[in-house]
């Protein structure tokens, strides 16, 4: 009780942002027990699986509107369905050898436009009863940024032209999670309000592993130097920028990298409501200051045996 009522911040003063990932309504209960101060991941994918049909824009409009109430104004940030690589739609005709590297997330959104305008529409008038924000999954090029945006005002024109209110200055976020997004950031933080690393995917397609595949999984390594540029890279550019940013991979939930992401420059983590509380914990009990030399040694350093020693050294 003594943790989920105070306010997160570090030894030296500085406050982080610890919000909640998502995947049903249902969770709204745990995400109040948690003291989370936002959702920063609503995976929208749960409406869309196990049926024979895709949902009405009712359906998904009575769903964000549930989650925004519960949160009495606190930012709900809801990505646009993600599905083609882990979860697919029943019956699709849409398989590939690698579903990882195939039609999923915006690519598939923007073949199946009608699908995602329908799902648009409900978003925003959604947002007309709380603060919520769109998150766009995958993002590789500008030319999908500007699709993505276009076909937005595309949503927002027809709800106008309905006299359907919603709100007309919804934030539109990224997702930063293949590496051609991390390194072309600039383009990014051009067109959009804010931004969320999603470490799972960008892991995964950096290193070239398949998650999924046991015979490669022991690769998959958040600690490898290619990672953590990418992180301090986009972390400072956008901070730089006064761009928001965080994090909603499984690392910002695993107080290992805890230090690590502060050190970094994250100031905003967004993971499931049960690890909010120890990530919390493990920040109050941080100074960022303190912890700086070791973190320009981890950058410094490209060999893994010694990463891992100074990140346990980090957290002592």
């Amino acid at each position: 009780k003594r943790l989920r009522s105070i306010p997160t911040t570090t030894l030296d003063g500085t406050l982080i942002e610890l919000h909640a990932n998502i995947e049903l309504p249902q969770d709204i209960e745990q995400v109040r027990e948690s003291g989370a101060t936002g959702i920063g991941l609503f995976r929208s994918e749960f409406l869309f699986l196990n049926r024979d049909d895709l949902p009405s824009e009712n359906e998904q409009f009575e769903a964000y509107s549930i989650v925004a109430q519960s949160m009495r104004g606190l930012p709900v940030t809801i990505r646009t369905f993600d599905l083609g690589a882990d979860k697919n739609l029943k019956n699709s005709y849409r398989s590939t050898i690698n579903p990882a590297l195939g039609l999923r997330a915006i690519r598939l959104s923007l073949v199946e436009q009608v699908m995602f305008l329908t799902q648009l529409r409900a978003i925003l008038r959604a947002s007309a009863h709380g603060q919520i924000r769109i998150l766009i999954p995958m993002l590789s090029s500008d030319y999908e940024i500007n699709q993505t945006l276009h076909l937005i005002d595309h949503a927002k024109k027809s709800l106008q032209d309905e006299k359907k209110p919603f709100d007309e200055n919804i934030k539109i976020g990224g997702m930063i999670e293949i590496p051609a997004a991390a390194l072309c950031l600039e383009m990014f933080m051009r067109k959009l309000d804010f931004l969320s690393i999603g470490t799972n995917d960008l892991i995964q397609y950096t290193l070239a592993i398949d998650r999924a595949d046991d015979t490669v999984a022991h690769l998959y390594d958040p600690l490898h130097p290619s990672i953590l540029w990418l992180l301090a890279r986009v972390i400072y550019t956008a901070s730089r920028a006064n761009m928001p940013v965080s994090i909603c991979g499984e690392i910002a939930g695993d107080i290992q990298y805890t230090r690590l992401l502060l050190g970094l420059g994250l100031q905003q983590f967004s993971m499931y409501p049960a690890q909010i509380l120890t990530v919390k914990h493990e920040i109050l009990k941080s100074h960022l200051p303190s912890i700086m030399p070791l973190i320009q040694k981890i950058l410094r350093t490209d060999e893994s045996e010694k990463i891992h020693a100074l990140l346990a050294k980090l957290n002592n």
